[in-house]
């Protein structure tokens, strides 16, 4: 979680945005977006998704997700037990 908040505010920072500007492209308050920033709300995935075409970055990157490469692309790490 807080490699996402680094980076969220990472990403503002290196482009001379404030959380005002970033909050405008999301539709939402400056409160709210600062919220998002500190962690003390989640935020929705249309907020990700048009973070990360704003930025033009992926999701993955965003949220610091790195690919596991002994599982093949679309496995579950798990499987869920079956009902009886």
């Amino acid at each position: 979680m807080q490699a996402f908040l680094n980076r969220l505010r990472g990403l503002r920072e290196d482009n001379d945005l404030t959380q005002t500007q970033i909050a405008e492209v999301l539709g939402t308050s400056q409160t709210m977006y600062a919220r998002y920033e500190r962690g003390a709300n989640e935020m929705p995935v249309r907020h990700i998704i048009a973070l990360c075409r704003f930025y033009n970055i992926s999701a993955d990157y965003l949220l610091d997700i790195q690919p596991d490469k002994h599982r093949k692309p679309g496995k579950p790490a798990f499987r869920p037990p079956k009902n009886p």
